[in-house]
């Protein structure tokens, strides 16, 4: 049994691309939910491939209801499950009831951390911090330190747990580390990525923000 259909099997040919290609592309955008062309060979293979059939993509998953956000800039392709909005791109979805699925909940951890990235992000945009792939360094005492001062958390205490929250950041495609950094040393370092904006929608960053910053305005009227 094929998992397309016919007439989307001739228009692959016309891309001179084939049936298990486009599967596997598929399968990985199921998998992961996004594709970034920097990550690694492969998913750089997997974009370029995107590029070529990327009509037949978006007429196959609109079927299911399910669209992407395709960044050129940056080049990464996020799935955007039905129902759900991207910051910053219009959603043209209806109202869908939640079922699971794309759209499983993310742990409180790796929600809270991906926030104050993401304000950590905001900063960087506005003090011209920003490289030329989009990205933004930020040092592990920084993060634990903003993540205390914004939400009254702190970075897991176990190597372990702290390794399983970083690997979930990097699943989410927002963080990059080397390989063998530690993620136990403040003074290790990570890259924020730009696909970070896609996860935080401008308003709750904003109400962070003006948050920590309103003790330093009361301090400043005393």
């Amino acid at each position: 049994m094929t998992l397309l259909s016919e007439p989307l099997e001739q228009a692959l040919q016309k891309c001179n691309v084939t049936t298990t290609q486009c599967q596997q592309l598929i399968q990985r955008l199921l998998d992961y939910g996004v594709i970034c062309r920097d990550e690694s060979q492969i998913e750089a293979d997997f974009y370029d491939l995107f590029l070529r059939i990327e009509p037949l993509l978006d007429d196959y998953f609109a079927i299911a209801g399910v669209r992407f956000h395709h960044d050129t800039r940056f080049e990464y392709v996020r799935l955007i499950p039905p129902g759900s909005r991207i910051p910053g791109v219009d959603d043209e979805a209806e109202e869908s009831p939640f079922g699971g699925g794309l759209r499983a909940a993310l742990p409180p951890m790796v929600v809270a951390v991906t926030l104050v990235l993401a304000v950590e992000y905001e900063k960087s945009l506005r003090e011209a911090r920003i490289d030329e792939q989009g990205c933004t360094s930020l040092a592990l005492e920084a993060l634990n330190l903003s993540l205390k001062n914004l939400l009254g958390r702190s970075l897991p205490e176990n190597l372990q747990e702290r390794r399983t929250l970083f690997r979930q950041l990097r699943q989410l495609r927002v963080v990059r580390m080397a390989a063998d950094a530690d993620v136990l040393q403040g003074d290790s370092w990570l890259l924020i990525r730009p696909m970070i904006l896609t996860l935080v929608t401008p308003d709750v960053i904003a109400q962070v923000m003006q948050a920590e910053a309103e003790p330093l305005l009361a301090q400043e009227a005393d």
